[in-house]
């Protein structure tokens, strides 16, 4: 019997950094769920409770920020990983991120997909 295929939630305002996520990850046998803004990934959580979610910070409306907060805060949502994967290359950010809100990974952008998929891979234990 086939294992089902792990669901990760995308939520970047970029279609074509989501389709380039699903492409790395697809391969490896991960279900990728794209949304484009953080009230859109809230909805997709919701919905699909995914197995981790790749979260970018810059998003319209509703920041990554924002949406990390309320996932943590929520009893049925806060167990999920979060790599947050964003433009935000400076030293400061990667330790609020790492350090301070305790995200499970954070990843700068441009990144390769053996960084991607050895980070989803960490985390996930695939």
């Amino acid at each position: 019997m086939a294992e089902t295929p792990k669901k990760i939630v995308c939520i970047e305002d970029e279609p074509e950094m989501i389709d380039l996520v699903t492409l790395i990850l697809s391969r490896d046998g991960y279900q990728i769920i794209g949304a484009a803004n953080g009230r859109e990934g809230l909805e997709a959580i919701l919905l699909h409770q995914p197995d981790l979610i790749l979260l970018d910070l810059m998003l319209p409306g509703m920041d990554g920020w924002d949406v990390y907060q309320q996932v943590k805060s929520d009893e049925e949502l806060k167990k999920i990983p979060v790599i947050v994967i964003t433009a935000k290359a400076q030293s400061i950010d990667k330790v609020l991120g790492l350090h301070i809100a305790k995200v499970d990974d954070y990843i700068t952008k441009p990144f390769g997909p053996d960084e991607l998929r050895a980070s989803v891979e960490r985390i996930l234990g695939s």
